[in-house]
């Protein structure tokens, strides 16, 4: 819950985290001519650590202080996989296709929380699961058992999706004794090295163009965390959430003049499902957050009287 609400910026800083991924998403695509996606994935979190190095300035070497470390190499090796299989499927394809299913990985991280942190989940949030996960066999095509629904893309995007879901509920252990600045800077100083195990693999120094777009690529994806970040400060996640929604229709215009790609309907007409019902349950749990804040401040009230 926000302590201080001013929603028309919140709304705001979302739409801006929702075009610097669409950006980025875009610098991924551009830069791929030339370079791995693997080594793009590491200039990503080259470029972010070094665009991450004021919060070490401003809160000095008490950051990484912490007593979780095998956590936080835990949720960095996952956070990698997630990040590296994300950015095969968007070099390899359709960008609306690849963005439309990562929207899937909220749906996700419903089932880890209720497998791992104990999260009840209600009748409601099922059927939203449910509608969720019909509107990823539209965007398949399913019932055609054809080369959408086979093609070894969608699984490692659909990959991507879990295992992000994975680092998303890490993260929520995480934050219970850590601090956003740290888990932050943590992700980038651990997954920087690793990431470069299999860059090596497929190295091939970039040319002075692919530069420009590694580096794009990394200012945008911390600039988008940092704006979401913010957001969520400043407003509530059900109202901001499908915000997030505008990446489509700019990733799917910029495909449309860079690359000559055209969504086809069913793309994205299974991304509306699929985003519907990741509103609605971002929207649940907010509401579900707000009672059991007002029952907390009943009950402390009850005590103190």
């Amino acid at each position: 819950m926000p302590t201080h609400s001013h929603p028309l910026k919140a709304s705001l800083l979302m739409l801006s985290s929702a075009a610097l991924f669409a950006g980025m998403a875009i610098t991924i695509r551009l830069a791929s001519a030339h370079v791995h996606a693997f080594e793009i994935a590491f200039f990503r979190n080259f470029f972010g650590l070094v665009f991450a190095l004021p919060l070490l300035h401003k809160l000095g070497f008490s950051l990484l202080k912490t007593e979780r470390l095998p956590l936080y190499f835990l949720r960095c090796m996952i956070g990698l996989g997630a990040m590296l299989t994300g950015f095969w499927a968007l070099v390899h394809l359709p960008l609306s296709q690849a963005i439309a299913l990562s929207y899937t990985t909220p749906l996700f991280v419903s089932i880890g929380a209720a497998i791992f942190l104990g999260e009840v989940i209600r009748a409601r949030r099922i059927s939203a699961l449910a509608v969720g996960f019909a509107g990823t066999l539209v965007i398949l095509k399913a019932w055609t058992f054809g080369a959408s629904w086979l093609s070894s893309g969608v699984w490692i995007a659909i990959l991507s999706s879990v295992l992000g879901a994975s680092a998303a509920v890490s993260i929520k252990f995480l934050s219970r004794t850590e601090s956003a600045e740290a888990i932050v800077f943590y992700m980038v100083l651990i997954m920087t090295p690793l990431s470069l195990l299999p860059a090596l693999a497929f190295w091939t120094w970039p040319d002075a163009l692919s530069w420009c777009y590694l580096v794009l690529t990394g200012a945008f994806g911390t600039a988008a965390h940092i704006a979401m970040t913010r957001a969520y400060k400043l407003g509530e996640v059900s109202a901001l959430t499908p915000i997030n929604f505008i990446q489509l229709p700019l990733i799917a215009a910029a495909a449309w003049i860079l690359f000559n790609e055209v969504p086809d309907r069913y793309t994205v007409f299974g991304a509306l499902i699929v985003f519907i019902a990741t509103a609605y349950i971002a929207h649940r749990e907010v509401l579900l957050a707000r009672r059991a804040f007002n029952k907390a401040l009943t009950d402390k009230d009850a005590r103190q009287s």
